[in-house]
């Protein structure tokens, strides 16, 4: 499987989430793999695209806005995100676009 997503012709949109970590697991890799798991199953799931290298940089595609926000009020999705911002990140930011070309 490639690490680059698969993604349909545009238009599409792209939920890109920046963070740096706080030291340790604490739990972590197990829920982002959950987390993964979780959202390809979700309605309008394109694909994910995710690197960390001091920054971490994960970018969801979506087939449109609506399945962004049901993804966004998954209660184990919200529950994950209390404890990024409780425990895991040191800063965070979710940034959406609508993808209109790619080549």
């Amino acid at each position: 499987m490639s690490p680059i997503a698969q993604t349909p012709a545009p238009p599409y949109y792209a939920v890109i989430f920046t963070s740096t970590r706080q030291p340790g697991d604490n739990g972590y890799a197990e829920t982002a793999r959950k987390m993964v798991a979780l959202a390809s199953q979700q309605q309008g799931f394109l694909g994910i695209e995710t690197t960390r290298d001091g920054v971490g940089i994960t970018v969801s595609y979506w087939a449109d806005l609506e399945s962004i926000r049901q993804w966004a009020k998954h209660a184990e999705h919200q529950a994950a995100k209390e404890k990024g911002k409780n425990i895991w990140y040191e800063h965070f930011r979710t940034r959406i676009a609508r993808v209109e070309k790619e080549y």
